[in-house]
């Protein structure tokens, strides 16, 4: 019995710790800057992103192709994305700071994308200036 606690206790630890480092590496990559050049492509007319456009930023991620070997996908924040925003969804009016937290969560996963597409880009970019220059 005790050794069954034990497994489950540690389980528990190991998931939760997996589930902190992934959303950490999130938080970090989205922090950085994103380039004029994807703000333009997402079109928001010099609006700042929100989290409502993740659908749009998205689907630019998979038409940026991807030339290098190393994946730059949104898969996980893909998954995650629609978890969050059925929170934000049933606590908005009711819980505001849940509501709130839904929200800032949905701008990490757009931030996320956008600079993923911005990676892409640079890559992209270097890999054509490296061909050119052989």
């Amino acid at each position: 019995m005790f050794s069954a606690m034990l497994l489950t206790i540690s389980v528990v630890a190991l998931a939760q710790f997996a589930l902190y480092y992934v959303r950490s590496v999130v938080a970090g990559v989205a922090a950085q800057p994103i380039s004029e050049e994807v703000m333009a492509a997402v079109s928001l007319g010099g609006a700042a992103l929100s989290g409502q456009d993740f659908r749009i930023v998205a689907k630019l991620h998979e038409m940026t192709p991807n030339l290098q070997r190393r994946s730059s996908s949104i898969g996980l924040v893909r998954a995650y994305f629609p978890v969050v925003h059925a929170v934000g969804k049933m606590a908005s009016g009711r819980i505001t700071a849940l509501a709130n937290w839904a929200e800032s969560e949905r701008l990490l996963c757009v931030r996320y994308a956008a600079v993923q597409i911005d990676r892409r880009l640079r890559s992209n970019l270097a890999l054509a200036a490296a061909i050119r220059s052989c």
